[in-house]
């Protein structure tokens, strides 16, 4: 019972909004337990007032009254018991089921935000199928503790207090007979409680794996259908279900095992208060009436027992989840917010990076004692090739990681100093790869900026060449994008982020890789349009494609986790570095064949 309260006190404040229908749902259990301890009386009245002839010791009770009309009366008195407990349970439940359902909301609510907040280091390494069945299945765990752990606990309490007090009054050596039952309980409670645990934990981290299992190969299915992977697939997807079924199996039939050895417990000591009470009824000490009341008393004595036994075995599993769940929420999120926001009007653009280290793990280091000096306004394009650490550099640009070693600063300021979404606000990113939401073209373009005029997202769309799309759409910019935005092209996708940071209009820019999936028309056109977006604007072009790059104010290259260049476009090809041969590369045929012409 201390682990549980030590989980309810986890859960208190989850709680604390509804105290005024808890304690409502506290009323309805006292009037429920008061009910539950009149229900056996109209039977003793049956037994020993009816059938044996015996007078009714009741106040106000006439004397005239016959044995038919005391038995319609009891009758009678039953039924309205009976409909009056009825009652009061639908009511209980719907209060219990209100208050349970609204503290998974908060508590779904709050880790969801929870996870919003945490860095994208945190989201490269956990499987988003774990993280979502945590969400989705977890946080249910906090009913199951409200529903099964608190109320059953307080109702059961409240019963087993009335029914001592009245068996007690009935029988004294009875009622100390049926507790004798109470240690051999808490035994088996113990014994079993830590099995229980584990099994739980083992079924609830299968069942994550189920998740991660499906959300893994929905999310490749075109890989796997193209490499036509389906029956291989298929066979480890059935083999983590059978895995899933077989551990919540195990969970199962532990908990029906504890429940049988409860029900056993107490029938030992139901047997012992029949033996001991058939007997006192054979020796004259009580009435068959006596003994049939302290029979239903007692088995109204045992099933608060239970409950509280069995609710207990519940909540061995439940806290597994409601631990799984603080388990993410206790992690503080390593990019953490500092004091300080920024106006619009403050930014300038101007940034320093001051002997930057940063690597995803210890034993990998990307970038290793950077410094860059960028100006407000200028264009850095970032050059080099895979893995040199370019998407790594503008990712600590808007705090999706802070440097292990080293400084960031936005005109002078600490980046640590700020609040992440104050930072932010002045970004507009085009990513890779091209994040499209299953909702409308329009929808997605003012993610960028919402309450966006429509003439502004048009000149939006139209400034990142998405004309010719919407010309083909019945419902142009309303029209509904499939999920991840299966119905367009990876060209159209790309170009539907880019028309999300047009709309922005933010300071600083960082465009990775923006015109990848493009055609060299669209890719020139498209240019156009960027060039005068990024007029006063501090950019950086992360590119394969060097001609994207040309008017940029400086090319920054980046090999083996430093800056091994650093230049304007035309300083570096004649360097002869491997800016130069990278150039040579993609241009040097073309320029060979002009030169050939001349």
């Amino acid at each position: 019972m201390s682990e549980l309260r030590a989980h309810l006190r986890r859960i208190s404040p989850y709680l604390r909004p509804y105290r005024a229908r808890l304690a409502g749902a506290v009323g309805l259990v006292f009037l429920i337990s008061l009910a539950e301890v009149a229900k056996p009386w109209p039977l003793k009245v049956v037994v020993d007032n009816v059938l044996g002839g015996k007078p009714l010791a009741l106040a106000g009770y006439p004397d005239d009254m016959t044995a038919t009309t005391l038995l319609g009366l009891a009758a009678i008195g039953l039924v309205i018991l009976y409909l009056l407990i009825g009652l009061l349970q639908v009511v209980s439940n719907y209060v219990t089921i209100d208050i349970g359902q609204r503290m998974v909301d908060d508590f779904r609510s709050e880790l969801y935000q929870h996870l919003q907040r945490l860095s994208l280091r945190f989201h490269h390494v956990r499987s988003a199928g774990d993280l979502m069945y945590r969400l989705a299945a977890d946080t249910f765990a906090i009913q199951t503790l409200t529903m099964n752990g608190l109320f059953p606990t307080i109702s059961a309490l409240v019963m087993l207090v009335g029914m001592l007090i009245v068996m007690a009054r009935l029988d004294p050596y009875l009622t100390m007979i049926a507790l004798l039952v109470c240690p051999l309980l808490a035994i088996v409670i113990r014994v079993m409680s830590a099995r229980i645990t584990r099994v739980a934990t083992h079924a609830r981290e299968r069942e994550s794996e189920l998740y991660s299992a499906a959300e893994r190969s929905m999310s490749a299915i075109k890989v796997i259908q193209a490499f036509t992977r389906e029956e291989e697939e298929h066979r480890r997807f059935v083999g983590v279900s059978r895995a899933s079924l077989s551990a919540n199996l195990r969970l199962y039939t532990f908990q029906t095992g504890y429940a049988m050895l409860v029900n056993v417990v107490g029938a030992v000591g139901t047997a012992a208060v029949i033996w001991v009470g058939a007997r006192s009824v054979l020796a004259g000490q009580l009435t068959v009436g006596d003994l049939l009341i302290f029979s239903s008393y007692l088995a109204s004595l045992y099933a608060p027992i239970n409950s509280i036994s069995n609710s207990y075995g519940l909540v061995q599993g439940a806290k597994v989840g409601v631990g799984r769940v603080y388990e993410i929420l206790e992690m503080a999120p390593d990019v953490p917010d500092g004091p300080r926001t920024l106006a619009r009007r403050d930014v300038q653009g101007g940034f320093n990076l001051e002997s930057v280290t940063f690597g995803y793990a210890p034993e990998q280091t990307v970038l290793h004692r950077v410094s860059l000096h960028v100006e407000p306004g200028e264009r850095i394009a970032l050059v080099g090739p895979t893995g040199a650490g370019k998407t790594t550099l503008v990712s600590l640009l808007a705090r999706f990681y802070d440097p292990s070693e080293g400084r960031v600063l936005l005109d002078g300021i600490d980046l640590t100093t700020l609040r992440v979404r104050s930072l932010r606000e002045h970004f507009a990113m085009v990513l890779q790869p091209s994040i499209v939401f299953p909702t409308t073209l329009r929808d997605n373009i003012t993610y960028g900026r919402r309450g966006a005029t429509a003439e502004e997202v048009e000149a939006a769309a139209r400034a990142a060449q998405l004309a010719p799309l919407l010309a083909r759409l019945p419902d142009g910019l309303d029209t509904h994008v499939g999920e991840r935005g299966a119905t367009l092209s990876e060209g159209e996708r790309q170009r539907l982020t880019i028309a999300r940071a047009i709309l922005r209009d933010a300071p600083i820019l960082i465009l990775d890789e923006p015109t990848s999936a493009l055609d060299a028309e669209t890719e020139s056109l498209l240019m156009r349009s960027l060039d005068e977006l990024l007029v006063g604007r501090t950019s950086f072009v992360i590119a394969h494609r060097l001609s994207t790059i040309r008017s940029a104010s400086r090319v920054v290259v980046l090999r083996d986790g430093g800056i091994a260049e650093i230049g304007t476009y035309d300083e570096l090809v004649a360097t002869g570095g491997y800016f130069a041969r990278l150039h040579t590369t993609q241009f040097g045929l073309a320029d060979d064949r002009r030169e050939t012409v001349a």
